[in-house]
């Protein structure tokens, strides 16, 4: 648990949320400022800031309750779709790893990424970011 870290709190019982599922690894609950109703916010109850720090033994079981959370967020709010989304630093407006599980339905408003796209110039430069990206993992 992190001091000051308002979703830490809400593991510890001391803010209240209301929480949807919860196990010994993870904590899910409805986001106060939702994009639409049944929007959750699904965090490890381990304090991590980013998804590159957290440990190789949680990803599974966070993903698992993503999974299990979109199609359940589907159903509960008779919705055609979910986005799930996560934020590593940039736009994280709590610096807790967190994604959004939000219920979806066409013409709600919504446009597919909030970020303006970018071609590459040339199949030359997409190259280059594969190979960039390839020597980071090695």
């Amino acid at each position: 648990m992190a001091e000051s870290c308002v979703f830490c709190e809400i593991v510890a019982g001391r803010t209240p949320a209301h929480r949807v599922l919860e196990t010994d690894e993870v904590l899910a609950f409805l986001d106060y400022r939702p994009l639409f109703p049944g929007h959750l916010l699904l965090i490890p109850k381990e304090h991590v800031v980013t998804l590159p720090e957290l440990p190789e033994s949680s990803v599974q079981p966070f993903f698992t309750a993503a999974q299990l959370l979109s199609a359940a967020v589907e159903v509960a709010m008779k919705a055609q779709g979910t986005f799930v989304a996560m934020n590593n630093k940039v736009s994280q407006s709590i610096p807790h790893l967190h994604v959004h599980i939000v219920p979806r339905n066409k013409g709600d408003g919504l446009r597919g990424f909030f970020w303006p796209r970018k071609p590459y110039d040339s199949d030359e430069d997409m190259q280059k970011a594969a190979g960039a990206i390839r020597r980071a993992l090695a």
